[in-house]
C-alpha cells in the first residue's frame, strides 16, 4: 500500500497501517557504512571531542524544529507523520543509506513542517524531497532522482519532486549542516545497537520527543541501553563531558522507555524489523526492562 494512501486513510481508518513494499534496482547501491568507524574516531578523539561537542550544543538550539509544530498543522496529524517516518526507515534500508542520512532527512522534514502548512496529499512528497536532499548531502553515491520518484510508485513526477526540493532548500535557508541525535550518540559511545534502536524509535513521535534537544535524546538512549545491558545509567565521565546530570535526562529517558515498551504493539514496524537483522545484532529481540529504578 502506498504511503500517500496510508496517510490519506489515517484519519478514517487507522487499523490498516502497513509498510510499503518496494522492489528496487540495487545494482548501484553503495556498501553499508563500514567507514562509519572513521567518523566515530574523528568525533571522539580527545583533541577535538570537547570543541566538537560545544559547537554541536550551540548549533542544535539554532537548527531545532519547533517542539509542538504539529498542533498548528491544519491537515496532517502526528499519526501521518509517524507513517511517513516509518516509510523513510524502509527507504533507508532498501537503498542502504547511511544512518546519518535518515536522521538528517527527519530533521529537514520537521524543520520544514515547523514553518509550512502541508496538505496530507503532499506530505509524502515533502518526505521524499527531504531524504533526497539528505542523501545528496551525506552519501558518496546517492540514488538518482528517478529512483526517489519510483519509490513513491510514481505518485509524484520528477518535476514535482525537484520543485519540492527547491522549496525545501529555500525554507531551510540552505542550512543543511545541522547536528542530529545520531551525531551526539556517536560522541557518547563508539557502537551500541540497543542505543540505535531506541534512538530511531524517538524519530516516530514528534510529541513528546521534539521538546527535547537532540543531545538530551541521545543521552537518554545511551542511559536506556546502558541500563539494559549493564544495569547502569549515566557514567560520571559523560556527566562531566556533557554537563547533563541524570536528573536532567530522566524526563526524556522515561518517554523513550515507554516508546520501547510500546514498540511491539505499534502498527508501524519498520524500525523493529530493521533491528532484527544480524548486522544490527538483533537488538530488537531483546526485552527492554519493564521498570527503570529512577527514584
Amino acid at each position: 500500500m502506498l504511503v500517500a494512501s496510508l496517510i490519506s486513510k489515517h484519519v478514517a481508518d487507522s487499523s490498516n497501517l502497513s509498510g510499503s513494499p518496494m522492489l528496487v534496482d540495487t545494482s548501484f547501491q553503495t556498501q553499508r557504512e563500514d567507514q562509519m568507524g572513521d567518523a566515530i574516531t574523528v568525533m571522539t578523539v580527545g583533541e577535538y571531542a570537547e570543541d566538537i561537542h560545544r559547537y554541536l550544543r550551540e548549533a542544535e538550539v539554532k537548527y531545532r524544529p519547533k517542539p509542538h509544530y504539529m498542533r498548528k498543522q491544519p491537515d496532517i496529524t502526528t499519526g501521518m507523520r509517524a507513517i511517513l517516518v516509518d516509510w523513510l526507515v524502509e527507504v533507508g534500508e532498501e537503498y542502504k543509506l547511511r544512518t546519518e542520512t535518515l536522521y538528517l532527512a527527519v530533521n529537514f522534514l520537521d524543520r520544514f513542517l515547523s514553518c509550512m502548512s502541508v496538505l496530507r496529499g503532499k506530505l509524502q512528497l515533502v518526505g521524499t524531497a527531504a531524504i533526497l536532499l539528505a542523501a545528496k548531502y551525506e552519501e558518496i553515491y546517492p540514488p538518482e532522482v528517478d529512483e526517489f520518484v519510483y519509490i513513491t510508485d510514481d505518485t509524484y513526477t520528477k518535476r514535482q519532486l525537484l520543485k519540492m526540493e527547491h522549496l525545501l532548500l529555500k525554507v531551510l535557508a540552505f542550512d543543511l549542516t545541522v547536528p542530529t541525535i545520531n551525531q551526539f550518540l556517536l560522541q557518547y559511545i563508539q557502537r551500541h545497537g540497543v542505543s540505535s534502536l531506541a534512538l530511531e524509535l524517538s524519530l516516530l513521535e514528534a510529541d513528546p520527543f521534539l521538546k527535547y534537544l537532540p543531545s538530551q535524546t541521545a543521552a537518554a538512549a545511551y542511559c536506556l541501553a546502558n541500563y539494559t545491558v549493564n544495569k547502569r545509567f549515566w557514567p560520571e565521565s559523560l556527566a562531566a563531558f556533557t554537563g547533563y546530570s541524570l536528573s536532567e535526562i530522566v524526563p526524556c529517558l522515561t518517554d523513550l522507555h515507554k516508546a520501547c515498551l510500546d514498540a511491539p504493539h505499534c502498527q508501524l514496524q519498520a524500525i523493529k524489523e530493521k533491528y532484527k537483522l544480524s548486522k544490527y545484532l538483533q537488538v530488537s529481540l531483546l526485552e527492554p526492562p519493564a521498570v527503570l529504578p529512577l527514584q
